[in-house]
């Protein structure tokens, strides 16, 4: 598996089709969710994606995307991370721990003590907040989909490719 983390310019034509193509095979295939996703932000982001076997129809294995981005009504700035995916064949293998692991570490180096934000399944709340995350938004139907707003405060003891601490964060578990 080799991780990369890009700016646009910096993808190679094949790896954006094969990021596209995954992209498409998890979102409009698998989920059903029929939409232009090269939706303008892909040429502003930074990519995180894992690829195995270049020579394979489907060699990318995770992915998520990362831009600026705002919430609240001050306009505070985050990190939004979005399009996240791992390859139906790498589901529960500890890949999408990794990619988010990954995903936290290029969010802290580019863009330094700013919080992280995600829409997240419901279903994938407590995944989430292995990394930290905590519920910044209720639950709400997008797509067919119950999903929640999830944030990421900003770390600054250099800890943000690890899964929180129990004494990192004040417990904030609410019923769903």
């Amino acid at each position: 598996m080799n991780w990369k983390a890009l700016d646009f310019e910096q993808i190679t034509a094949r790896e954006l089709y094969l990021i596209l193509r995954a992209r498409s095979a998890v979102f409009v295939v698998e989920q059903s969710h029929v939409h232009l996703d090269p939706d303008g932000r892909d040429e502003t982001s930074l990519h995180v994606f894992a690829v195995d076997d270049m020579s394979r129809s489907m060699p990318v294995i995770a992915y998520a995307r990362l831009h600026e981005g705002s919430t609240g009504t001050t306009e505070v700035a985050v990190v939004v991370v979005d399009k996240i995916l791992t390859s139906p064949l790498r589901r529960c293998d500890g890949t999408a721990a990794a990619l988010i692991e990954r995903v936290l570490a290029a969010a802290a180096e580019r863009w330094p003590g700013r919080d992280v934000r995600l829409l997240a399944p419901v279903s994938l709340r407590g995944f989430y907040e292995t990394f930290g995350f905590r519920r910044d938004e209720a639950p709400f139907v997008e797509r067919g989909v119950r999903v929640i707003g999830l944030m990421r405060k900003s770390r600054h003891g250099g800890r943000t490719n690890q899964h929180a601490g129990a004494a990192d964060f004040v417990d904030t578990v609410e019923e769903v």
